[in-house]
């Protein structure tokens, strides 16, 4: 088997050059890049990744939990964290949590055997202090835990858009259909907007939540099912995901109800099958591809020893299209 030894010498360079290019670290020339990577390619030479990782301990891993990578929002935020970590010279460690604390803890018990170089919550299960313990760097999405620096969209002002707009295109009573409000997310403030604004303008409306776990599909059918038989006089609907408001789309076709002539509806996140769906679904868009960005971004700069904020809000912005 090729050593880094052999390498060198079939490149005619030092060592020292070798490894420099293995770590991207240090000004070396594309020519001598090339030449590098020639000789590996000639002796078959493969770096021995785990010994890398200790002499110089990274291991250029970033591990993200996620509840559950076939929502699509989650599997848009990975793809988009994927992205960016390679672009910074790291793979991405990808966990499913679906909700569970047993898994969660297990995946953070993996991500400490592989030494991984920070931890993107998307997920959180867990107890706060078994995120204080944890002594890596770590970015949580859309939720406050403690002093960790987070991501999200600016929730609140997304709800404020979206019942603005269904007033505006004159709603007078709105269904509010939202994730289980005990569980402390920061997307909670999507409902907090969406109310005050209503309450502002003395629009009747209704807040309805899902159980607890809220990716539930069944669920959704569920309680779109019976809003519609127990108040067909519903003109409106704030559905603070996508996904439920295509749920509320393929009701309102079994109920009969034109959309958006006899009822309008807003989602929130627009992932890409929000365009898809007949008719496309009016959303309030979160910076989905920067928000992945930025959560790499926070990782690498606590990897660096820098002092970083807390809070990072994003925008959000209204798209409208014809399900208003």
């Amino acid at each position: 088997m090729a050593t880094i030894n052999d390498v060198a010498e079939r490149a005619g360079v030092s060592v020292t050059t070798v490894s420099r290019v293995l770590n991207n670290r240090g000004y070396i020339s594309e020519k001598m890049r090339q030449r590098v990577y020639r000789a590996m390619e000639e002796l078959n030479y493969q770096p021995n990744e785990i010994a890398r990782s200790l002499l110089r301990k990274q291991s250029n891993l970033i591990g993200l939990i996620i509840p559950n990578v076939a929502h699509p929002f989650f599997g848009e935020f990975a793809s988009s964290v994927e992205y960016y970590a390679y672009q910074n010279g790291c793979k991405l460690l990808l966990c499913n949590s679906q909700l569970d604390p047993v898994k969660e803890r297990d995946y953070i018990e993996m991500m400490r055997r592989h030494r991984v170089d920070g931890i993107i919550m998307g997920s959180h299960t867990l107890e706060v202090e078994e995120y204080r313990n944890l002594n890596y760097p770590i970015v949580t999405l859309d939720r406050k835990i403690d002093d960790l620096p987070y991501v999200a969209s600016d929730n609140e002002r997304g709800g404020e858009l979206a019942a603005q707009l269904l007033i505006s295109k004159g709603c007078r009573k709105i269904a509010h259909i939202c994730g289980n409000l005990k569980l402390e997310m920061l997307s909670n403030r999507r409902t907090i907007g969406f109310e005050r604004v209503a309450r502002q303008h003395n629009v009747e409306f209704m807040t309805i939540q899902t159980n607890m776990d809220v990716f539930d599909q069944q669920e959704y059918d569920r309680i779109i099912s019976r809003l519609m038989a127990e108040f067909p006089d519903i003109d409106g609907v704030f559905a603070t995901s996508d996904i439920i408001a295509a749920f509320v789309i393929k009701w309102c076709r079994k109920f009969g109800k034109q959309v958006p002539g006899q009822i309008r509806i807003v989602g929130y996140d627009d992932v890409n099958a929000a365009t898809w769906i007949n008719p496309g679904i009016t959303t309030i868009r979160q910076p989905i591809r920067e928000m992945g960005r930025l959560a790499v971004e926070l990782i690498r700069r606590q990897m660096d020893g820098e002092t970083i904020e807390k809070e990072h809000l994003l925008p959000v912005e209204l798209v409208e299209r014809e399900t208003t």
